[in-house]
């Protein structure tokens, strides 16, 4: 086996956990959104990640490199943090986990077309075809009856997705000239804060049996979010990015094992339709 596909398979393993983390922490969210407000789930997770991050820039650099950034940016991108973590909280509030990810994963789709229409990148017909392909999946998904009318809750994940999608862009463009760790501290902390105020009106005391779940949060969180780093720096994105789509297989072990539902079947068409649309996008990036 050569050194290349040594590094791969790390990369694959690393990403395999980072998923699975990070499903346990959405599966935590969840739990939380069922006795608090979406501002204030939204908020508990910037607070419960904060001390980590804090940690993490003290022994990776300093703060200075926290300090000199292109801030109108990260005021944008905590916008998007508050507004997309909140939309979640109330989608997988309503949902299941597996369909709560089937309708998010249109959200590599929307990286690509944003970024054709912001960042001026070129994306050919072919691509817009599986992308407007890609939004049909999500529509079978958004479609709970016969009736035809649409949930709330999945409009709710499509609004996670796309703030998701322009929060990415928003890297893209921070990227080059701020750190990684400027873009997590100030995401977390606009989180925290700007949630924060929003929830104070209707704020709940957090009760005793939830602190477990919020430690679950913070420990799979940072577990998830190292992993992925570790995954991307390890592996190549076209090898690495797809795995994220297993995420549906947890989605759909959790909803099974913590609240004994499983997907409906028009889950699994629109899983297949936006999964195959968006390995299509990942490997399409290998050609020019």
């Amino acid at each position: 086996m050569t050194a290349h596909w040594r590094q791969n398979l790390r990369g694959i393993a690393a990403m395999l956990i980072a998923v699975g983390a990070l499903s346990l922490m959405d599966a935590s969210l969840k739990t939380l959104s069922q006795h608090y407000g979406v501002w204030q789930v939204a908020c508990l997770r910037g607070l419960a990640t904060l001390p980590v991050v804090i940690v993490w820039i003290a022994l990776s650099g300093g703060f200075q490199q926290v300090i000199r950034v292109r801030f109108p940016l990260h005021v944008a991108r905590g916008v998007l943090g508050i507004v997309s973590l909140a939309a979640f909280a109330f989608g997988v509030r309503h949902l299941r986990l597996s369909e709560a990810y089937t309708i998010f994963f249109v959200a590599p789709l929307l990286i690509t077309a944003f970024a054709a229409l912001v960042l001026r990148e070129k994306v050919d017909a072919r691509r817009w075809m599986v992308i407007i392909v890609g939004f049909a999946g999500v529509l079978i998904v958004l479609r709970p009856s016969g009736e035809g009318t649409i949930s709330l809750a999945g409009l709710a994940i499509l609004a996670c997705a796309v703030g998701y999608a322009l929060s990415a862009i928003t890297v893209r463009i921070l990227g080059r000239t701020d750190s990684t760790q400027s873009m997590v501290f100030w995401l977390m902390l606009f989180v925290a804060v700007g949630a924060g105020i929003l929830a104070l009106p209707d704020w709940r005391p957090i009760q005793r049996a939830d602190w477990p779940v919020i430690g679950a949060m913070v420990v799979t969180g940072s577990i998830g979010q190292w992993a992925i780093t570790e995954a991307f720096k390890l592996g190549e994105a076209s090898v690495i990015a797809p795995l994220e789509y297993t995420a549906l297989v947890w989605g759909v072990g959790l909803d099974w094992v913590l609240w004994r539902i499983l997907p409906l079947p028009r889950t699994f068409v629109g899983a297949a339709v936006v999964i195959a649309c968006g390995i299509y996008l990942i490997r399409r990036e290998r050609s020019p």
